[in-house]
């Protein structure tokens, strides 16, 4: 199987099995398990409810073809409708337009309203005049780049911008800020990453993209979790013992969680991202 790069580039997909099979042991009793049939209605509930208060009737959403930006277009579709719902896909480069037709044709969006712009030509105009070479500079021009493009088209359709980032990247800091995590509201962000895949599971999404190895596309070969150096399913876990219930890192590590300190470390790391901006009141 294709390797996972970046542990610093170093998890094998191998491994990455190993411990998904070790961590799959704790999620039979764990807390994290949901009640897909309940999370659906109540996801449903809140956007017909977001809608009905801001007075708005469409909604415009980027598709990157991973499970998140899937999960969260099925369940907006089930609550305003196809018709109500425009759908970008903004690739840099690697582009999954097949897929997106038939997702998009399936879900019975209107043709007009499914819409491919790729973004490399506005991104390396940025990247150029400002020296942005570094992979994570360029990371999140392309993000911030989406943004501009789905909130004018918002303004365009009179509609609300639907994010699709969940629990888990929040509470890590995965993140642009003003880029993917700019949103007018959000379907699936108090899920964590694992719940996520339980939903998609009930809601019966593509096996090919469940399947597929959570990434950003920011780079050839950039995976999520090889950039963390840790599994979606171990972050879960000790997050949620940590955040949730104030369990110490030590007593998590005792618990088989090998990366407990350093995904606490990125959580601590990383939360300003979640305060900013500071203001003085």
């Amino acid at each position: 199987m294709k390797k996972l790069k970046d542990i610093s580039e170093k998890i094998s997909y191998t491994k990455y099995q190993m411990l998904n099979n070790k961590y799959q042991k704790n999620m039979k009793t764990s807390n994290l398990i949901i009640d897909p049939k309940q999370e659906t209605k109540k996801i449903i509930e809140f956007l017909q409810e977001t809608f009905k208060k801001t007075g708005k009737k469409n909604a415009v959403i980027g598709w990157s073809g991973g499970i998140d930006s899937t999960v969260s277009l099925q369940l907006l579709t089930k609550s305003i409708g196809p018709q109500n719902i425009c759908v970008y896909h903004l690739p840099y480069t690697k582009s999954y337009w097949e897929e997106f037709s038939e997702l998009t044709k399936t879900l019975q969006i209107p043709k007009p309203k499914r819409r491919k712009v790729t973004i490399k030509s506005l991104v390396d105009e940025i990247a150029n005049s400002t020296g942005a070479t570094e992979k994570n500079r360029l990371g999140n021009i392309m993000a911030r780049v989406r943004m501009i493009i789905l909130f004018d088209q918002a303004k365009k359709e009179n509609a609300l911008v639907c994010g699709t980032e969940n629990r888990t990247e929040h509470l890590l800091g995965y993140f642009t800020r003003y880029g993917d995590v700019a949103s007018d509201f959000e379907p699936i962000s108090h899920l964590f990453k694992t719940q996520v895949y339980q939903l998609a599971n009930y809601l019966q999404i593509d096996k090919n993209i469940m399947k597929r190895t959570p990434s950003a596309d920011l780079w050839e070969g950039q995976t999520d979790e090889g950039e963390f150096g840790f599994t979606y399913q171990e972050a879960d876990e000790v997050l949620y013992r940590h955040i949730d219930n104030l369990v110490e890192i030590k007593q998590i590590e005792k618990e088989g969680f090998i990366h407990a300190k350093n995904i606490i470390e990125r959580y601590k790391q990383n939360k300003f991202k979640q305060e900013a901006p500071y203001v003085l009141y």
